[in-house]
This record gives C-alpha cells, structure tokens and sequence, in this order.
C-alpha cells in the first residue's frame, strides 16, 4: 500500500476526512475510492459516500476478498447512519464471515456491531441481546468500542434499566475521549442527556408531573397499580393485564384511573370510551357490557364497582392507583419519536421500524406535515422526513416494544 493511501487512512481514523481527502481526491483506484467514500461519510455527504464505496467494491478485484468485504461493511455503516434500514443485512453477514475467515477480527466485530445497532434500530431487543452476548469490545479500537457502549446503553434505556444504562454511557464516554473525535463526544453526550430528560407523565389523585426513567423504573417496580397508557396495559407487582388490543377497554380503565380514589360519571365515561356526546339507552347498555368486559380482564388485579352516578375502581389491598402517560399524547406520537433521532428517515425505513405498513406510515407523515411537525426533501424513492428533536424530554417512551410485559 502507498504512502498516500496510509496518510489517508490514519486521518480518518483520527477524525480528520478533509485531509484524507487532500490525499486521494483526485485518484480512482479501488483503495482510494473506498478512503473518499468513508471522508464523504464523515463529512455528512451519505449519497455520495454510498456510491464511492459500492464502486470501490467492484473495483477491488475477486482475489480481494477482505478488501471487498471491508467496502460492504463501510456501506452498511452508511447505509445504518442515513436510515436506510431495507439494505440487506444477509450481504453484512456474508461479509463478517469472510472478514472471520481471513483472520481480520476487528472489521468483523465492527461489522457485527452495525447488525445489532440495526436491530436496535428495528426494536428487536432480545435479538440485539443476544448478539452482543457474543461479542468481546475489549480488543476493539476506542472508536468502534463507543458504538458497542452505546448500543448497550441504548438497550437498557428500551428495557428501563437505568443503572446499566449510566455505566453504559460512562465507558462510552471514556472510549470516545480516547477516540478525540468530536462527532462521537458528542452522541455520548447527547445520549447522556435522556437519563436526565422528562421520559413519561405520572398521573395520580387529580394532579401529574413529568418522570425521568429513572423514575419510571422505580414506579412499575413500586406495587402501585399502574394504568400504562405507553403500552395500553395495567400492570402491578409484576401482573400485566394487556388491553393493546381493546382500545375500549383501556379508555374506560384509564378514565377510572385518573379519577381514583373518586368514581367517574357514566356520562363521561360514555364520552371516554365511544366519543358519544348524547347518551341513549343503546349505549348505556353498551357501557354495561363494556364495563363487564373490564371487570373480568381486571378481576387479577383490581374490581370495578357501580355508585350512584357512575364507576370506580377498586385495586385490591388498597394499593396507590396511578396512569403512567406519555410525554406527549398526540395520535402519530412513534413516528416523531423516531423521526426527533435528527436522522432522515425514509417512509420504507419508518414502516420497518414501527413494524406496519408503508402505506400506513406515508398517512401519518402527511399528516403531521400538514401539522407542520415535519419536513422532507427529495422525490419518489429518494424523499426523505426529518424534524426538530422534540423539546423538553426523551423520546424513548414514545418509541413501540419498550417496556416490559412484566
């Protein structure tokens, strides 16, 4: 390898593209197209980087199985940081194995650490989990070591697991001013802030204030009965009863909850549950059954009794009733969680992570676009959505599969 190519490569390893650029700018072979391709990356030109790297692959010739491996790593990278989440994680693959079998273990540890941010990314936990159990970061450069500390960190804030989560962000933090490169400070720092951010809202006794997770964490472990309206679910001393999928149910539960220790007219529980302004006999008796319905589902944890004007809940041993809310209650709420990462995000991409349709996350971006909550660039397949993050506190209670089911 040239001197150039060596110049180039050791400044990008130290965070430096514009001069590694000054190198290679002007030569096309196949190691200085892939040294262009991680500048144009490290500056932000993610398009342009993509096409460096994928021509770099192809000039690197078939005897060149770890150098093409490597571009394919590099373009995964690229293709993690600008959110395109529908690359091919099997090519990842094929390319840490051929990085494991000629012996280069640390761009195949590198490359196993994008697949589990990319699952992260998706909210596969479990799986993200388990692949991190099989990797060691302590021979990883300073750089690549951050990513690994943040991925684990970002796992422990999903699953509300706040102390592994600080120790996480501390490694992290040690690795990147080890690394001195200001870009990867400052994502430590800014994942550092969300511990210390306003997570979720506590709903008690007429009155709410703003949680941190760490609170969070303290309260779905406290044996108050918690009316989760961040996964539509009651839960208490490890018991979840999930009424994701009986919205009904869950807007009567919540309007009992909120009203605790006090009872909810039927009038408003009318309105709560089906939007009816005007009651008649046919929704009464829909009540009826519906409040039925909710006494049999919470009958593990709490009863729901009749007074004179309405319902109320009764939790069993007399235990603290209390909703655990949303930072922010709006109806497309997942899709500016994901959007406030400050990356542009492709509908395609969004649709993946949210686990559901594309069509059905195309509505929502129009319509918070309409509301102004969100922009885009580009055309056809090419467009992409971004936003301000979102003032005020983190996101992570925002984001779907988060908490535990118990």
């Amino acid at each position: 390898m040239d001197s150039l190519i060596t110049a180039a490569g050791r400044a990008l390893a130290a965070g430096d593209p514009l001069g590694a650029l000054n190198r290679v700018a002007l030569r096309d072979d196949a190691p200085a197209l892939a040294l262009r391709g991680i500048a144009m990356a490290q500056l932000g030109d993610l398009a342009r980087a993509k096409v460096l790297l994928r021509r770099a692959g192809r000039a690197f010739g078939a005897r060149e199985a770890v150098s093409r491996a490597r571009c394919v790593v590099a373009e995964a990278e690229v293709a993690l940081a600008s959110r395109d989440l529908g690359w091919p994680p099997k090519a990842l693959e094929a390319a840490r194995a051929t990085l494991d079998a000629h012996g280069d273990r640390l761009n195949a540890a590198h490359a196993r650490t994008l697949a589990i941010r990319r699952l992260l990314l998706i909210g596969r936990l479990d799986e993200a989990e388990q692949a991190l159990a099989g990797l060691d970061p302590s021979p990883l450069p300073p750089a690549w070591r951050t990513a690994h500390e943040l991925v684990l960190a970002g796992i422990a804030m999903r699953r509300l697991q706040t102390g592994p989560a600080r120790a996480a962000l501390n490694r992290a933090g040690h690795a990147a001013r080890l690394a001195r490169i200001p870009a990867l400070a400052a994502e430590v720092e800014t994942a550092s802030r969300l511990l210390d951010t306003p997570a979720a809202r506590l709903i008690a006794r007429g009155g709410e204030r703003p949680l941190l997770l760490a609170e969070v964490e303290a309260l779905l472990a406290s044996p108050a009965l918690v009316v989760d309206a961040c996964r539509h679910a009651v839960r208490e001393a490890g018991t979840v009863v999930s009424l994701a999928r009986r919205p009904v149910l869950f807007a009567l539960a919540r309007a009992l909850a909120e009203t605790w220790p006090g009872d909810v007219p039927r009038g408003t529980l009318l309105q709560r549950a089906f939007g009816a302004r005007f009651a008649d006999e046919s929704h009464r008796a829909r009540l009826r059954v519906e409040i039925g319905r909710l006494r049999a589902a919470l009958r593990p944890l709490a009863g729901v009794t009749a007074t004179a004007r309405g319902f109320a809940l009764v939790p069993h041993d007399g235990r603290e009733v209390v909703v655990l809310a949303r930072p922010v209650e709006e109806r497309h709420a997942a899709v500016l969680a994901f959007l406030a990462d400050g990356e542009s995000w492709s509908s395609s991409a969004l649709a993946l992570a949210l686990d559901a349709s594309q069509r059905t996350v195309q509505r929502a971006l129009d319509a918070l676009a309409e509301a102004g909550k969100v922009q885009f660039f580009g055309q056809g397949r090419a467009r992409r959505w971004v936003t301000p993050p979102l003032p005020g506190f983190t996101t992570a209670l925002l984001l779907p599969a988060l908490l535990p089911d118990g």
